[in-house]
């Protein structure tokens, strides 16, 4: 009797403990800690990438629109406060804008730029202006007789960049870019040009 008593006794305080546990449990709500939200797109640092587009455009005092495919690179460095992105990039292309009129045919083989760029990040979309100096090689030719000059000019332009890792993006952009006139024999005047270019082109985040 007292055997079956104590046992029991023991199997209540057992359930009373395990009830007094569970109803502790209830007050203190569920034993884990809630998962903060993932960190938003770094754009701070460097990058480097490739381009690829189409140009066109006008030569200055003369019938020429030479236009064609172009290609290159980029680098660049950002700084990030908040969702304000700013940097620096700076860029080298290689051009196939050609134009034949008459007897005299344009052409800009290559050109660079560097520019400051002011951009507002949403998450790992980077909405950005652009601008700077910009320089080039224009190429005149009159009956085999070649001239070529190097021009420097400006440029402005706007794109987006979208953020696929966290170490690569891909990004759209237009320029709009002014190489300044200079003296050329061939045609006896001052020729300049002046271009739109729509590229596209991939970074890598290091």
């Amino acid at each position: 009797m007292k055997t079956r008593l104590f046992a029991m006794s023991a199997a209540g305080l057992m359930v009373a403990a395990t009830a007094a546990s569970a109803a502790d449990l209830g007050g203190r709500g569920p034993f884990y800690t809630p998962q903060q939200q993932p960190a938003g797109y770094n754009w701070g640092g460097a990058y480097a990438g490739l381009n690829v587009g189409y140009e066109w455009g006008k030569v200055t005092n003369s019938a020429g629109n030479p236009s064609g495919l172009l290609g290159g690179l980029q680098a660049g460095y950002n700084w990030q406060s908040g969702q304000w992105v700013f940097g620096g990039e700076t860029d080298l292309q290689i051009t196939g804008a050609d134009d034949t009129f008459a007897p005299w045919k344009f052409s800009n083989p290559w050109f660079g730029t560097l520019r400051g760029r002011v951009g507002y990040a949403m998450n790992n979309i980077l909405l950005y202006g652009t601008g700077g100096l910009a320089y080039g090689g224009i190429k005149g030719n009159l009956f085999g007789l070649d001239e070529s000059k190097t021009h420097v000019g400006w440029t402005a332009g706007a794109g987006v960049e979208v953020g696929m890792t966290p170490n690569w993006s891909a990004k759209v952009e237009y320029l709009y870019v002014d190489l300044g006139s200079r003296a050329y024999s061939i045609t006896g005047t001052s020729n300049g040009f002046h271009s739109n270019i729509l590229r596209f082109g991939i970074n890598y985040h290091f």
